[in-house]
């Protein structure tokens, strides 16, 4: 990517902090309410609620005409999904809830993805699997490293367990900008991978797939699903790269 990285500011990244933190605490209200029979646009108005209650701007909302507060995906739907009135959590089903905040200029980013009640074995392992990935990628996030070695930590880890990683869509940069450079893919590439220094903020989010990486975009232009129709998951942390190693912004654990 030929677009310049901005470095943070301490200040900067206490923002970013500020910021991070109205998205887990929503996440975490958000992970204690979800129950079979609760809708997905129930979840986008407790989100926006709580977000706008503690002073910050939900950041997808209008975000290239999205329409809700936060992104829903269920099942075998990657990300993006919109939320509705229609679709309602069922027992069984898995939910990734991905949030964005602004607060005073500067944005915070993660995601879960959360068990509604009792899952399948293959769904709790995907979950772990999924989550231990984002916790070594993590601890790639150091100065001297590259982005490949953040994508390294993840796709071995997936792969090594019989589960793919999505190449269609990636982390990224975030700061002032909701995406900024550089892109972190959940896989290595080949070439372009830029070192990491400090002061960099990177939105880290592993998603995988139980069946096939490949993945499609529905009519509605935003939900992405798996094109075998299996499960997929999806966590991500805004991570500082700092002299004192990696600093999670968005820590829900």
């Amino acid at each position: 990517m030929s677009e310049a990285v901005h470095l943070k500011s301490v200040i900067e990244i206490e923002i970013m902090r500020e910021a991070n933190r109205i998205v887990a605490e929503t996440l975490a209200m958000l992970s204690a309410r979800i129950e079979p029979g609760v809708s997905t646009a129930q979840l986008d108005e407790w989100a926006e609620e709580y977000v706008l209650a503690r002073g910050g701007i939900p950041a997808f909302k209008g975000y290239r005409g999205f329409s809700g507060s936060l992104c829903a995906s269920i099942n075998e739907q990657v990300v993006h999904g919109i939320p509705s009135r229609r679709v309602l959590l069922r027992a069984g089903d898995i939910v990734g809830i991905d949030l964005g905040v602004k607060w005073r200029g500067y944005y915070g980013d993660a995601a879960i993805t959360v068990p509604v009640g009792q899952v399948s074995l293959k769904a709790k392992e995907l979950l772990r699997v999924t989550q231990e990935s984002l916790r070594l990628a993590v601890a790639q996030a150091r100065v001297g490293n590259r982005v490949n070695d953040i994508s390294r930590a993840i796709q071995e880890h997936v792969e090594g367990r019989g589960f793919s990683v999505v190449r269609k869509f990636v982390g990224h940069g975030i700061g002032s900008q909701l995406h900024e450079p550089p892109e972190v893919p959940n896989y290595v590439r080949s070439s372009g991978s830029p070192r990491l220094l400090a002061g960099m903020v990177l939105a880290i989010e592993p998603m995988v797939n139980a069946g096939t990486a490949e993945v499609e975009v529905l009519r509605d232009g935003w939900t992405v699903v798996t094109k075998d129709g299996k499960h997929s998951a999806h966590f991500e942390h805004s991570v500082a790269v700092t002299e004192d190693g990696p600093l999670i912004l968005s820590d829900f654990d």
